[in-house]
């Protein structure tokens, strides 16, 4: 069988890197419709204090993800590099140390999350009316965390290998089941935002098994024997050398948003269920930068792996520009028609009010972040995962949380205000990602 899986080092870079993000971009709007369609059925029919605990609760666990999709990355990017230097051997390594890793992460996360899944709640100060239903959707969820690992890793293997087709079937597949299972469980048995995250994990789980399946029936650009399904100390090393400083920063930036969850959740159960809504839509709307981060790491690490750092910059201006062309169009859908966007998630006016305000700050977002995301994906595909963390810690803790809590507390304050740290954090981080670039850029010249 012929190995398929794309080459990013020779040929055009435009066609290649948008072709690989499209599939991409896709898999990512499917799997964000795991969250967005227990919300959105939620919101049909059930109640407000369903769709706050529905809110909260997958704003914490796309938390979790967050942190494992980081450090999924170090897969990813390893395995990219190994591609890139025509070495399928240690390929398969870094695939069997990925999987022997994150089964050991897998356990460790699930025991904690379900035990503490009521002590987190609380710090996010979810309202009193919908602590319980947000307590069952986290222990529900966290239950199916191993389904979450096993997803983004074996998402992981197939981006580094260039072929983003694969993922974007299987979790296309998986999505049908999760809104199948909602309208059943949510609308047809009333099982509210306990049924919606039942819903996910059965979703996720379908998603894993039909990878696999699909790894067992294909040949791969990389040799995996049974004796390498244990952890092999260099690629161990240099997988969390990458993996753990871009998930760190992951953690932190949504700790961040965590904390203006629990901030505007301190508001009331009105304002708790606009944020939840808003931060759903954001999912979407920010699904363009995303993808083309996740592309770049991919196309940058294989270019690395080559010793080609020209190709892998121009990779970077090409995605910057094909990013920002939808952050245009982004930033009028969010600015402009908040609140009809607002009306497909929930059917109190006062929520999609809120909702609408709130989102507003995002849509200026929008043209930031197709620098930024991208900025992030070039520098992850290099291996500067310690820079990544760093410009995202300042732009959270220095910038998005301080500005966030000083404007709440002005009197009648809106949510459009405190929305506004976002951008503000992500202009701060750009400037910070263009002189980083300045001096990777003279320094490659002096070479």
């Amino acid at each position: 069988m012929e190995k398929r899986s794309n080459d990013f080092t020779q040929g055009g870079i435009l066609a290649p890197l948008i072709g690989f993000a499209v599939p991409v971009l896709f898999a990512m709007f499917l799997q964000t419709m795991y969250g967005a369609a227990d919300l959105l059925i939620v919101g049909w029919f059930g109640s407000t204090a369903d769709v706050s605990a529905v809110a909260t609760g997958s704003q914490l666990m796309h938390t979790v993800t967050t942190v494992l999709v980081g450090m999924a990355m170090g897969v990813t990017v390893l395995l990219a590099q190994k591609i890139g230097e025509g070495k399928p051997r240690v390929a398969g390594k870094v695939i069997g140390t990925g999987i022997t890793l994150f089964a050991a992460l897998a356990a460790v996360m699930t025991a904690a999350l379900v035990f503490l899944a009521s002590p987190l709640c609380s710090l996010l100060h979810a309202p009193e009316n919908a602590f319980s239903r947000t307590v069952d959707y986290v222990r529900i969820c966290s239950a199916g965390t191993a389904f979450i690992i096993a997803f983004n890793v074996l998402g992981s293997v197939f981006r580094g290998i260039g072929d983003s087709k694969i993922p974007l079937l299987t979790v296309a597949i998986a999505c049908v089941v999760n809104i199948g299972a909602d309208l059943l469980l949510v609308a047809g048995f009333g099982m509210g935002a306990a049924g919606a995250a039942i819903a996910t994990v059965a979703a996720q789980g379908v998603s894993v098994l039909l990878s696999l399946l699909i790894i067992a029936r294909r040949s791969l650009p990389f040799e995996l024997h049974r004796v390498d399904l244990k952890p092999d100390r260099s690629c161990a090393v240099n997988i969390l050398r990458i993996g753990t400083p871009i998930a760190m920063q992951d953690l932190l930036v949504s700790l961040s948003f965590l904390v203006i969850m629990a901030i505007v959740n301190s508001l009331g159960l009105i304002q708790s269920a606009g944020v939840g809504v808003a931060e759903k839509l954001c999912g979407f709307i920010m699904l363009v930068p995303s993808a083309f981060s996740q592309a770049m790491s991919a196309f940058v690490g294989q270019n690395t792996g080559a010793g080609k750092p020209e190709r892998a910059r121009r990779a970077l201006y090409y995605g910057i520009g094909a990013s920002l062309c939808a952050g245009v169009f982004m930033f009028w859908l969010s600015f402009f028609r908040g609140e009809a966007l607002s009306g497909l998630f929930a059917k109190d006016e006062a929520v999609i009010l809120a909702a609408a305000d709130y989102l507003r700050a995002y849509g200026l977002d929008c043209l930031l972040t197709s620098f930024l995301f991208c900025f992030i994906g070039y520098f992850s595909g290099r291996g500067r995962t310690v820079f990544v963390m760093l410009q995202g810690i300042a732009g959270a803790f220095c910038v998005r949380v301080p500005v966030s809590f000083l404007v709440s507390r002005i009197p009648g304050v809106s949510l459009f205000a405190i929305g506004l740290a976002t951008p503000a954090s992500t202009l701060v981080q750009i400037i910070l990602c263009g002189l980083y670039f300045m001096h990777e850029l003279k320094r490659d010249r002096m070479k």
